[in-house]
């Protein structure tokens, strides 16, 4: 059993929440994309009105293909939202379209967590590539100084992680609070509105637990390594 990884084991119930929490995802934003907003307004105009309301008037809200991959880009100042979400008046479009700008804000503002985590993008992504099979190379080679360099690698995309939940749950608050406060939501749909950026945010969280696990996998591995 020389390719047999004795630490996969613990990484299924990791493996098991993040599969709830897609399916949660799902079926929130299905349930609430067919509740349609009273506001006569479509996600990107209220996006674009939220951005206006900040005195933010050099983005860009733009539509592209593609299915909830709705994302803002702080590079270019453009504000893209999937067909989708574009065009919809649905609670769970407005949702999601006001917690893009809450980005877009966070930029404008300076907001620290998100400049960090736009800093460590390039190593974040070469950790989460490289690091953990380097880790596991290394651990069938019985190099140890392989799987150290992995551990160094993977913390990198781990900080990414942890990084990236204060500034999405950040982006969240700032979109429930301006949807009540300009009156664009009801109560009823705000709370339509809450329930899709919650379970949204459940997808960041378990990511992060999927990357603490395989961190620890890293660990357990060095341990069950022999010396180089």
């Amino acid at each position: 059993m020389f390719f047999y990884d004795p630490t996969i084991i613990i990484l299924i119930p990791a493996l098991l929440i993040a599969m709830y929490a897609q399916y949660k995802v799902k079926n929130t934003f299905k349930k609430y994309s067919e509740v349609l907003s009273n506001s006569n307004k479509t996600a990107a105009e209220i996006a674009q009105d939220l951005l206006f309301k900040n005195d933010i008037n050099d983005i860009n809200v733009k539509k592209i293909k593609g299915n909830l991959n709705d994302h803002y880009d702080p590079k270019n100042k453009v504000l893209n939202l999937s067909e989708g979400i574009y065009g919809s008046k649905s609670v769970a479009a407005i949702g999601i379209a006001a917690h893009e700008a809450g980005h877009a804000i966070q930029d404008a503002r300076g907001y620290t967590p998100l400049k960090i985590r736009a800093k460590i993008v390039p190593a974040a992504s070469i950790g989460s590539s490289w690091g953990l099979p380097l880790a596991i190379v290394g651990f069938f080679l019985q190099s140890q100084t392989m799987i150290a360099l992995g551990f160094i690698m993977f913390l990198g995309a781990l900080i990414f992680h942890l990084i990236t939940l204060p500034v999405e749950f950040d982006a969240s608050n700032k979109a429930l609070t301006l949807l009540k406060r300009n009156n664009i939501l009801n109560n009823d749909e705000l709370k339509g509105a809450k329930k899709v950026l919650r379970a949204a945010a459940f997808t960041y969280v378990s990511a992060t637990l999927i990357a603490i696990v395989n961190l620890v996998r890293i660990v357990l591995l060095f341990g069950m390594g022999r010396n180089d």
